[in-house]
């Protein structure tokens, strides 16, 4: 009765003090002045549930993961149909948890990431989708971005190969848009490498291929699941005449990591994923690296499921040796709590609200800003040729028009950002556009690091390690997204009042160049 009493209160109290925090369509624009309020490029959106949540949790105060986060890793692994989903403590720490997978002795020695090992990834982007590269001994080749997308551009990939010492590809989908995931699985199955998503971006987004492309790409979970009919987003389709599969991205690699850091798609406060998509075998390796090291897959409190607790021998350890302090790898200790699992979960069940919310917010910014093509290009999902002006004067579609190419591939994009380029002949560059954006109050990025070999940490790792990774061509595009690019909010709690300012704050920026 007490706990119901607090918890009761808890909801009256997030009602009144998280007012600005809930999502636009829950909040009305009474507090909004324009040219005073700030307008953030991202932010935490969340009501009185996740508030609940979270005492409710504390108050229980198991506090290391626990039963909340069984029900998240669950229920998360389910969202995404993937085989597997172990909850870490930031979308960084999935990423090198994964890459640190693929160093495993317990994986066949071809295809094991060993030191001076090879994985190809983008010069654009966030670092920590490449310095667990570093961090595990191996070597980042960088290929270069296309700008309109912000991807990779997958033509370069096979020439980056070398054949014994490449032995992966790790690259992010750019701000919500998926890169080309058909073309870079085929290159993988052929060259028999491994794939990790960094799906920290873009959670919500999906991929369209065609059902024949998908079978030849052995597909096979996916495709499963799509004929149960069951899947609120895997499915099967006929367009025109051709089957196509559609799935979210972070589900068609071998490995893929999420990030639960409040600016992004959902929030557990810190937090993030590792995904095991497919190979069920990889759960106890990831596993191992985030617990420790240790060889042992029971749960905290939980002893002898293998019914062989003193049964083991490893290393030069003696017969019997207790299995829960035995250590395969040298791993880390990077679990999250179980009080923002709690959180994670009422989260988990608005994303669909989320993801439709910057969807929209996008196309707005999109139909707004329309007439200044002379001074910005604007992104394209990937597969996409043009955007088509929406045909009703003045108002803009739910969903996004599009013309697409000949590959028969689609991205429908849970947009982290709008993102545009500052044109070269245009008197703007993205550096003032930053500039008077944030005299108004209106939250803006770069696009994260831009050409990551030309920040300070790779510039001294490239000149005191020469072989510590590798170029192998020229980065006009990288370049030109660090020179030109910049993006604002499409976060599901940016008002339509909000929106229209910052429409408006565009014009005036361009109209005073």
């Amino acid at each position: 009765q007490i706990k119901k009493q607090i918890l009761a209160l808890t909801r009256v109290y997030a009602e009144q003090v998280h007012a600005c925090n809930r999502p636009a369509s829950a909040r009305d624009n009474t507090g909004f002045k324009r040219g005073v309020s700030k307008i953030p490029y991202a932010a935490r959106v969340f009501t009185e549930d996740e508030v609940e949540a979270a005492v409710s949790s504390a108050l229980d105060f198991w506090l290391t993961l626990g039963s909340e986060g069984d029900a998240m890793q669950q229920e998360f692994a389910t969202y995404l149909g993937v085989r597997h989903s172990l909850l870490v403590n930031s979308g960084s720490s999935a990423n090198l948890i994964a890459i640190s997978a693929l160093t495993s002795p317990k994986l066949p020695l071809e295809r094991r990431v060993t030191p001076g090992d090879e994985v190809i990834t983008c010069a654009a982007g966030f670092p920590t989708t490449v310095a667990p590269i570093i961090q595990c001994g191996a070597v980042p080749v960088f290929i270069d971005n296309e700008p309109v997308t912000g991807n990779a551009c997958v033509d370069q990939i096979e020439s980056a190969i070398v054949n014994g010492k490449t032995k992966a590809i790790m690259m992010a989908h750019t701000l919500g848009n998926p890169f080309d995931i058909a073309s870079v699985l085929e290159v993988c199955q052929r060259y028999d490498l491994w794939l990790v998503e960094d799906n920290c971006d873009s959670l919500g987004s999906t991929y369209t291929m065609p059902l024949s492309r998908a079978c030849a790409l052995g597909l096979d979970h996916l495709i499963k699941i799509a004929r149960q009919g069951t899947h609120p987003i895997i499915c099967i389709e006929l367009v025109g005449r051709i089957e196509m599969l559609t799935a979210p991205t972070g589900a068609f690699g071998d490995l893929s990591t999420q990030s639960f850091y409040p600016p992004h798609h959902m929030t557990m406060g810190e937090g993030g994923a590792v995904n095991i998509i497919r190979d069920a075998r990889l759960k106890p390796i990831v596993e191992s690296f985030r617990d420790w090291g240790r060889d042992c897959w029971c749960p905290s409190g939980v002893d002898n499921t293998c019914n062989k607790r003193y049964g083991w021998q490893l290393g030069e350890l003696p017969m019997g040796y207790d299995h829960k302090y035995i250590y395969s790898h040298l791993g880390y200790n990077v679990k999250p709590l179980d009080l923002q699992a709690a959180i994670g979960r009422v989260q988990l069940r608005r994303l669909p609200e989320f993801v439709e919310a910057r969807k929209k917010n996008w196309e707005r910014l999109r139909c707004g800003l329309a007439n200044l093509t002379d001074h910005f290009e604007f992104a394209l999902p990937t597969h996409s040729v043009a955007w088509r002006q929406p045909s009703r004067r003045g108002k803009c579609h739910a969903q996004p028009e599009f013309v697409w190419n000949e590959s028969g591939c689609r991205s429908q994009c849970s947009w982290f950002g709008f993102m545009v380029l500052v044109r070269q002949e245009s008197a703007l560059t993205n550096t003032t556009v930053a500039r008077e954006l944030d005299r108004r109050g209106i939250g803006n990025r770069m696009l994260f690091g831009g050409n990551l070999v030309r920040q300070p940490a790779f510039v001294r790792l490239r000149r005191d390690y020469p072989g510590s990774m590798r170029v192998p061509a020229d980065l006009p595009g990288a370049d030109r997204i660090m020179n030109e690019a910049i993006f604002i909010g499409t976060f599901p709690g940016l008002l339509a009042i909000e929106i229209d300012y910052i429409i408006e704050s565009l014009h005036d920026i361009v109209r005073l160049a």
